[in-house]
């Protein structure tokens, strides 16, 4: 039996763990931080097969398997955190609390713990070590740069890192991968919020007050015209304003408007360039209006890179495990008509990702021909289970390969 059919079965046959560890953590689906049954829940499940999890910032856990022989650090991760949006799949787990797990965290977590299962079982045998990283917050991307700023690179310092997400609506068998092509794979993302100041005044006397509602809606048309007037062709961007809150009466003038927007893009220069133009035209569009305005940005992630020798090996090493059939990589997928290599959705490994030798693979949980028909962060979306056991495995081969090919 080779490594990849060994690998393979062992995450077969835990395939029932591997589903009860889901869909536990399905059912409490919690957000940001606040992980209060879905951190004990993985810190238990490590330290039953005797592996000792770290707190790494607010609520983050990293772990090690391996160290036993000399070798290079090989990172894996899995997010943990849920959506705050109301379930309505019809799942005899489905969450009641208002939180779901619409973009497959469950998933995540899941395969990752029975990666460490597989792992924990031939520790002896690993060339190196590998270092598994379950983080909270990233649909607001503040749980890597969290855990990155309590040490998550250092004791022991990673290598290369690698992280998996499980994908609904893909029309392929469960379970198959897809391997992200070198360079930018998922798109920069910044939220942010403008407060347009004016002066209140009752409305049958807008002359004695400044209107922050008038400022602010120009303000949202000459935003647009960043993308129309100052962008070149290659360049690509996607600026909204998605929330406009102001007043509470309709005939008052209120003090001040606020609107709230997201901004993306695949390149940095370009995020740089518009973050700087949204704060020109914000100041210039109120000042005209005779009110001031203030941006401010909540949250964000830069762009994820993807690095050309890892693109290349872990397309290897899932070929190898799944075959022909279960793998494919972005440039074979678009050669084929199949779409281009770039994310809309942002993905805050980003940040390991500009800091070491990082890939993100994509692995198909949901056929639509097959019934899965809705997509990530949508209150309806299911993800087939088939796809945990092979994501453990990949999970597991991938990093057991690349430790071996640089021992």
């Amino acid at each position: 039996m080779t490594e990849a059919s060994r690998i393979l079965s062992e995450a077969t046959a835990q395939q029932e763990r591997i589903s009860g560890d889901r869909r536990f953590l399905h059912a409490h689906a919690e957000t940001r931080f606040d992980l209060n049954d879905t951190l004990p829940y993985v810190r238990s499940a490590l330290e039953e097969l005797g592996i000792e999890p770290k707190p790494c910032g607010k609520a983050g856990l990293t772990a090690t398997v391996g160290g036993k022989r000399p070798g290079k650090v090989f990172l894996l991760r899995a997010d943990m955190d849920a959506l705050p949006i109301g379930e309505q799949a019809e799942v005899p787990f489905r969450c009641d609390s208002g939180n779901m797990h619409a973009c497959g965290h469950d998933m995540h977590t899941a395969m990752l713990l029975g990666a460490a299962r597989i792992l924990k079982a031939h520790e002896e045998e690993i060339p190196g070590t590998v270092k598994l990283m379950f983080q909270p917050a990233e649909e607001t991307f503040e749980g890597s740069l969290d855990m990155l700023n309590d040490g998550l690179l250092e004791n022991p310092a990673p290598d290369a890192a690698l992280m998996i997400h499980v994908m609904a609506g893909m029309p392929f068998a469960a379970g198959t991968v897809v391997v992200s092509a070198p360079g930018v794979s998922a798109p920069a993302a910044d939220y942010f919020e403008i407060r347009v100041q004016g002066k209140g005044c009752h409305g049958s006397a807008p002359n004695l007050g400044v209107d922050p509602l008038n400022a602010a809606a120009h303000l949202v048309i000459a935003l647009q015209e960043i993308h129309a007037r100052e962008l070149a062709m290659t360049e690509s961007a996607a600026l909204t304003i998605g929330t406009f809150r102001a007043g509470t009466a309709a005939n008052a003038i209120p003090d001040e408007a606020v609107l709230g927007g997201t901004l993306r893009t695949y390149d940095e220069e370009t995020r740089a360039f518009i973050k700087q133009r949204i704060g020109e035209i914000a100041e210039g569009t109120a000042k005209t209006f005779r009110c001031t305005a203030t941006v401010t940005y909540t949250s964000g992630a830069p762009t994820l890179k993807n690095d050309a020798a890892l693109s290349e090996a872990a397309f290897r090493y899932a070929t190898e495990l799944l075959g022909p059939k279960q793998a494919f990589s972005v440039q074979q997928l678009s050669a084929m008509g199949g779409g281009g290599s770039k994310s809309a959705g942002s993905e805050d490994f980003a940040y390991v990702s500009q800091r070491i030798p990082a890939i993100m693979l994509a692995l198909a949980a949901g056929n639509p021909a097959q019934g899965y028909a809705y997509p990530g962060h949508h209150p309806m979306v299911r993800f087939d289970e088939a796809a945990l056991a092979p994501g453990s495995a990949v999970y597991a081969y991938c990093a057991l390969r690349w430790l071996e090919e640089h021992a």
